[in-house]
C-alpha cells in the first residue's frame, strides 16, 4: 500500500468504542481512513462505510503519515508497534491512549528513536462526544507537529494544546480524572446512604446537582489562596472539617453502608491537624499531600 500524505488521510489503530467513534468522525468528514485492530472483525462495519482495512500493522503504518492510536494503555502500543518499529520512520504518532506523563515522555523518546514524531493526547469525553467541536482533547508535543495536523485532530473534538512537553497532555488528563473519579465515587457513596434510608437517586438528584453546581465558586475562591501558599482559617477550619467528616462516617455506619471512603478522608483531615493545621483552612491539606515533593 503506498503512503498517502495530506490532511485528508489518516490511520487509526485500535478499534474499541473510542477508536470506532474516531473512525466514523473521520469518515463523516470525508477523510480517507485506514484501520487496523487485533480482532479484525471490529473493522467490518467501518470498512462497509468506506474505511480501508490494513492486513498488518506495517501496512497500517505505511498507509498514512498521520497515525492515531486508540489503545488501552502505552504497554499496548509497544506490544503492537514494537514488532513493526521498522515502519515508524516518517510517521506522526498521536497517542490518545490513557497513561501517565512519565510513560508519555518515554514513548516520545522511543518514537523519535525510530524516526517518528510524537504527540500525546488526553480525550476528555466518552465515545459519544467524538465528532463534537464542543468536546475537547488535550495535546502536547512538538508545536509544529500539532499545528500541521490540528485540522485533522479537530475533526475528533476541539483541541487544547498544552505545550511541547509530551507529558503535559496526560498530566492534565489524569488530574481531570483525579477529580472525576473521586467525585463520582463520593456521589455513589452518598446514594448508598440515601438508599439505605429509603431515598431514591431521583429524589436526591436535585440536591446532588445543587452541591456540584456550587463547586466552581469554591474553586475560584480558593485557587489564588492556594497559589499564594495561604490557608487562612477565616472561612473554614480543618478542625471543624474533622468533626464534619466524622459525622459522615457515623451516618454511613448507622445506615449499614461501607465507611472506607469517608474514613479515608477523615484520616487525611486528622493528619492535617496532627501536622499543625487545625486552625487553617482545609486547603492546607495540599501540604499533607506533598505539594512540594519531587
Amino acid at each position: 500500500m503506498s503512503k498517502q500524505t495530506g490532511t485528508g488521510t489518516v490511520t487509526v489503530i485500535g478499534l474499541g468504542p473510542m477508536g470506532q467513534a474516531m473512525v466514523r468522525a473521520f469518515l463523516d468528514d470525508g477523510r480517507q481512513v485506514t484501520v487496523w485492530n487485533r480482532t479484525a472483525s471490529r473493522a467490518d462495519e467501518l470498512v462497509a462505510r468506506g474505511a480501508t482495512r490494513a492486513a498488518t500493522v506495517e501496512e497500517a503504518l505505511t498507509a498514512n503519515e498521520l497515525v492515531i492510536l486508540s489503545l488501552t494503555d502505552y504497554d499496548a502500543m509497544y506490544a503492537i508497534l514494537g514488532p513493526a518499529a521498522g515502519s515508524l520512520s516518517g510517521r506522526v504518532l498521536v497517542n490518545l491512549s490513557s497513561d501517565t506523563p512519565a510513560k508519555a515522555r518515554e514513548a516520545a523518546g522511543w518514537a523519535a528513536g525510530h524516526g517518528a514524531r510524537y504527540l500525546a493526547g488526553g480525550v476528555q469525553v466518552p465515545p459519544s462526544g467524538i465528532g463534537r467541536p464542543e468536546s475537547s482533547t488535550f495535546y502536547s508535543g512538538p508545536k509544529d507537529v500539532f499545528e500541521a495536523h490540528a485540522g485533522s485532530l479537530a475533526v475528533l473534538t476541539g483541541t487544547d494544546y498544552r505545550g511541547e512537553d509530551p507529558g503535559l497532555a496526560p498530566l492534565y488528563y489524569q488530574m481531570q480524572m483525579d477529580i472525576f473519579w473521586t467525585a463520582m465515587t463520593s456521589y455513589l457513596h452518598a446514594l448508598a446512604v440515601a438508599d439505605a434510608n429509603g431515598i431514591s437517586a431521583a429524589e436526591f438528584l436535585p440536591y446532588a446537582t445543587s452541591t456540584v453546581s456550587s463547586l466552581p465558586g469554591f474553586l475560584a475562591f480558593y485557587a489564588p489562596r492556594i497559589d499564594g501558599g495561604e490557608h487562612p482559617g477565616d472561612v473554614d477550619k480543618l478542625a471543624m472539617g474533622v468533626a464534619s467528616v466524622d459525622h459522615i462516617v457515623h451516618t454511613a455506619k448507622d445506615a449499614g453502608v461501607d465507611t472506607a471512603l469517608p474514613e479515608a478522608v477523615l484520616g487525611l483531615f486528622r493528619r492535617g491537624v496532627a501536622a499543625g493545621h487545625a486552625d487553617d483552612s482545609f486547603t492546607s491539606l495540599i501540604e499533607v499531600f506533598g505539594r512540594t515533593a519531587p
